[in-house]
């Protein structure tokens, strides 16, 4: 039987983008294994030809429970961990993965198997995920993280089009707004700025569509006692994201650095693009 490989991804969506190279070096060095993704943001990679199963991870401790119990159900015989966690590491060995790959930190070495030294100084987070792939003899030159747009006459499109038409955004040009208040509000523009931002939009006859989280409907409500703007926020989940993105004409990232990246994954795939943020600020 071939052999069962897990790669547990990132927490955040803009980490999810940047492990693309890996999980793409991973699947062509290990053509015949089952390539599985778990995590917050599989649902990204839905149509991306990338992988052979996609486990939703849940942030929600009740779901994470489940989740664990899909991927141990799946006998993985390898499994990668991007993040840094305990928490992940502790899923792997659950999971009974016989080979549990990661880097050697939170006191996590005793439930690893193949312990990879954090380097010093830090590298960029894209070149951090390939080194995860050193103890499997795997090595990649390719760290461009390019997703494809999904076919225009796929489901995920059609479901699109349907939500843009819904909330009365069916015919462009359109202009996704991205408000991203995952970090805080130091991290997003002021409300007064998305509405003249989206106004001005309005006025030169393009339709802003507020996008993000369920977290960020706050924000998107505010917006929405000032001006008329159709409005996806929490309803662009992970498994349309790439298909609404292909659907606007530009995308305005008004919030962190994880929409950027998205943004520029699939719509920019041979530009290379890395955050500035500083390695040691990163979350695992």
């Amino acid at each position: 039987m071939p052999e069962t490989l897990i790669v547990r991804l990132p927490n955040w969506l803009g980490d999810t983008v940047m492990a693309v190279p890996t999980i793409r070096a991973l699947g062509k060095a290990r053509r015949q294994a089952k390539l599985v993704l778990a995590g917050p943001w599989s649902g990204l990679f839905v149509d991306q030809d990338l992988a052979d199963v996609l486990v939703a991870y849940p942030r929600a401790w009740s779901g994470r429970l489940r989740a664990a119990d899909t991927v141990r159900a799946l006998t993985p015989d390898i499994a990668v961990l991007l993040p840094n966690s305990f928490e992940s590491a502790a899923s792997a060995w659950y999971w009974r993965a016989k080979r549990r790959i990661g880097f050697s930190a939170g006191g996590r070495d005793w439930l690893l198997t193949d312990r990879v030294t954090v380097p010093a100084p830090r590298r960029h987070q894209i070149d951090e995920y390939l080194m995860l792939l050193e103890p499997l003899r795997v090595r990649s030159a390719d760290t461009v993280p390019a997703l494809t747009p999904p076919p225009s006459n796929g489901e995920a499109r059609k479901t699109v089009r349907a939500l843009l038409g819904e909330v009365g955004a069916a015919a462009g040009p359109r202009i996704g707004v991205h408000l991203g208040a995952a970090f805080g509000p130091s991290k997003v523009w002021p409300i007064q700025r998305i509405v003249e931002f989206c106004g001005l939009a309005r006025g030169e006859d393009v339709v802003p569509v507020l996008m993000g989280a369920p977290d960020d409907e706050p924000l998107a409500r505010a917006v929405m006692e000032q001006i008329d703007v159709a409005n996806l926020v929490g309803r662009d989940r992970p498994d349309l994201l790439t298909a609404l993105l292909s659907e606007l004409d530009v995308v305005v990232c008004g919030g962190g650095r994880a929409s950027s990246h998205t943004v520029l994954a699939l719509l920019l795939p041979d530009v290379p693009h890395r955050s500035s943020v500083s390695a040691r600020h990163r979350r695992g």
